[in-house]
């Protein structure tokens, strides 16, 4: 591939391999915990609803103890209950992400990303299996630990960005973190998985499996972890970047722009003995973190908030009930909906990899997300009236992830990398964490209205009209990135016409 794609891997040294996988597995660990909610709805369904109403529910719990289980009066509540606790989650972790960005540009991130991960696996192993075991079923209880699972997990994805971009720098940023941006979806994978092979024993076996590895996960990255090049005697210089590229003194592109290299780092290719150790001086010289509302005004955060907002709820829409649609419209096992709705992360981390590689190669980010959006309507149309075949579901499954998952992947990483460390910050580089946690935040609100209006669409309308709802909510993403389209399209059309005259 091109260097001015994706760079050159002779740029990089074992540190950013060990970084690029800390964080990739921290992530993966996270969602596979986080999955394992939606892949058992079904059997917490059935545990919280009459056996009267339900013929499958002595299979999950013991005849003796099943009338002190129930907390509903049939299925379509717990249904709405369970669209309820997802809305709850989102929101809590839509708040979470405003403030751990914040926290995270002003305090060590290996300390914040750890507290996430171990704490949310604690409270993931109360909410499935400790309450389950001891038998203690509260609508109240399960709304708190929800509550305060958002918060905690909100601590992950704003620090995991961090790092990656303070060790990850322009050049072939698209195509590095939509390939590291695929954590996501290889955690909703291994999630869907391992829920899907502890499941005949009892969903609370599914969270004690997930929580118990989420934990060890955080043990090992608070030991491994290392946030940023000056942890390892870097020169304070070479923090960033993939080394110097040449400057477009007519620049169009303020998210891409190649004056950004000016203040980014050459930590890649230089040999380990001619690296410096810094002073004292320079380590005290540190940046100062921008504040919240600075962060909210730099150029395309707003936007590509919303536009996020937009997408997230599509995209997490197919997160939370993929496998309770597959299991409940066309009547397959639950752990085979848990395996086919792999499909969809499959296409999210092929189409986040190769969008982000396409980004590079044409220096804009926006025509890439417009095209791939555009397109993802169409298949939202497509898989709204898949027929009752596994193989041809997985494939359309795969196509919309592709269009759906790989724009979601590069807005909520390279984008938002490329916002944390535009031109408009220099002179205060500690902005990432704070930018991806605006604009993660505000994708989650969006994700948290939708997960509820899902449940209420399909209990009063049918599944068919949330599909409608879905191919409106892309229609929206593509509105609120149209000016930055239009900009940058413009940027493309000067820089050619200039090349022609030079010619």
């Amino acid at each position: 591939m091109p260097s001015s794609c994706c760079g050159s891997l002779s740029q990089y040294t074992h540190h950013h391999l060990v970084v690029f996988l800390l964080t990739f597995f921290s992530y993966v660990l996270l969602h596979a915990s986080r999955k394992t909610f939606s892949n058992v709805k079904v059997s917490i369904s059935a545990q919280w609803t009459p056996s009267i109403q339900n013929d499958s529910a002595p299979a999950f719990s013991p005849g003796e103890t099943w009338e002190d289980n129930h907390l509903f009066a049939d299925e379509e509540q717990a249904t709405l209950f369970l669209g309820a606790l997802d809305s709850i989650f989102l929101f809590s972790y839509a708040v979470g992400l405003y403030l751990s960005g914040v926290i995270g540009d002003r305090v060590n991130l290996r300390y914040v990303l750890c507290f996430g991960l171990c704490g949310s696996a604690a409270v993931e192993f109360v909410f499935g299996t400790l309450t389950e075991w001891l038998h203690i079923y509260n609508i109240y209880l399960y709304c708190g630990l929800w509550v305060l699972n958002g918060l905690l997990q909100s601590a992950v994805w704003p620090c995991v960005v961090a790092v990656m971009g303070n060790w990850f720098g322009k050049t072939g940023r698209g195509f590095i973190f939509g390939l590291w941006s695929a954590c996501a979806s290889v955690g909703n994978i291994l999630g869907a998985f391992l829920a899907s092979s502890v499941l005949k024993y009892g969903y609370e076996y599914a969270f004690l499996v997930t929580s118990v590895v989420q934990f060890a996960g955080g043990v090992v990255v608070f030991f491994g972890l290392l946030t940023s090049p000056k942890e390892v005697g870097l020169s304070l210089e070479s923090e960033t970047g993939l080394g110097p590229v040449e400057t477009d003194t007519d620049s169009h592109k303020p998210l891409m722009s190649d004056e950004e290299d000016e203040v980014e780092v050459e930590v890649y290719a230089r040999p380990y003995c001619s690296v410096q150790q810094p002073s004292d001086e320079s380590l005290d010289e540190s940046p100062q973190a921008i504040s919240f509302f600075q962060a909210f005004c730099l150029p395309g955060v707003l936007p590509y908030s919303l536009a996020y907002a937009c997408l997230k709820l599509v995209n997490y829409s197919f997160f939370f009930w993929l496998p309770f649609y597959l299991s409940n419209n066309y009547g397959w096992k639950e752990a085979e909906a848990d395996r086919l709705s792999v499909w969809y992360d499959v296409g999210g981390i092929v189409g986040g990899t190769l969008q982000g590689l396409i980004s590079d190669c044409m220096g804009q980010r926006a025509p890439v997300l417009a095209m791939s959006l555009l397109l993802a309507m169409g298949a939202l149309v497509g898989y709204s009236r898949s027929p009752n075949d596994q193989l041809i579901n997985s494939a359309l499954l795969a196509t919309t992830g592709f269009f759906i998952g790989g724009p979601s992947n590069m807005i909520s990483s390279a984008i938002s990398a490329d916002l944390g460390r535009q031109e408009a910050l220099r002179g205060s580089q500690e902005a990432l964490a704070t930018v991806t946690g605006i604009v993660d935040g505000t994708g989650s609100i969006g994700a948290a209205l939708g997960q509820y209006l899902v449940s209420l669409i399909e209990s009063k309308l049918g599944w068919m009209s949330v599909f409608y709802f879905f191919i409106i909510m892309t229609g929206g993403s593509i509105l609120f990135i149209s000016p930055l389209l239009l900009k940058e399209l413009s940027a493309m059309w000067r820089d050619r016409r200039a090349l022609q005259r030079q010619l």
